[in-house]
């Protein structure tokens, strides 16, 4: 009976600090509808596409000059570089890096939300004799950084309030 009870306290307790899984977006964005200015083959606006579009309070614009806001890709730079090499001058680990930056805009180009940067590492070790199970390793990290890149994208736009559009002029 007190496990029981210890477990209800704990849950009680981690659910009243907001305490909440990782996981897909579940939160609601500030704009009616949205554009996704990225390629259709662009993994970032494929995944960005898919969630706006399981939230259903944004709709997804066919086109610039019908969405309420314009979400564009300021910068997208995904680097490899050495982390560290052993005593003979070999790597032994890399380091993933990808740093991405966003903004939002209305049709008429006047900014909404400022760039906002997103910089994600991931640290990966080397070895010449699992190349291949690395080569794998590293393309699941990368999948993971893109995960985690556009689950901060989603988080970012639904806290960022936009400004109003023309006050600047």
């Amino acid at each position: 009976m007190r496990k029981l009870t210890a477990l209800f306290l704990i849950a009680l307790l981690l659910s009243a600090c907001g305490f909440q899984l990782r996981g897909t977006f579940r939160g609601q964005l500030p704009y009616e509808s949205l554009y996704i200015d990225l390629p259709e083959n662009s993994d970032v606006g494929i995944s960005l596409r898919r969630q706006i579009d399981a939230l259903g309070s944004t709709r997804l614009a066919k086109n610039k000059e019908s969405a309420a806001a314009i979400f564009q890709q300021v910068n997208d730079r995904r680097e490899k570089s050495i982390l560290s090499v052993n005593a003979a001058g070999q790597v032994r680990e890399y380091r993933l890096q990808t740093t991405y930056s966003f903004r939002i805009v209305d049709p008429k180009g006047h900014e909404l939300v400022a760039a906002n940067d997103i910089i994600l590492m991931r640290d990966i070790t080397f070895n010449d004799n699992v190349i291949l199970a690395k080569d794998q390793e590293e393309g699941l990290l990368w999948r993971d950084i893109n995960f985690d890149l556009v689950s901060q994208i989603m988080r970012r736009l639904a806290i960022v309030k936009p400004k109003v559009a023309g006050n600047e002029d």
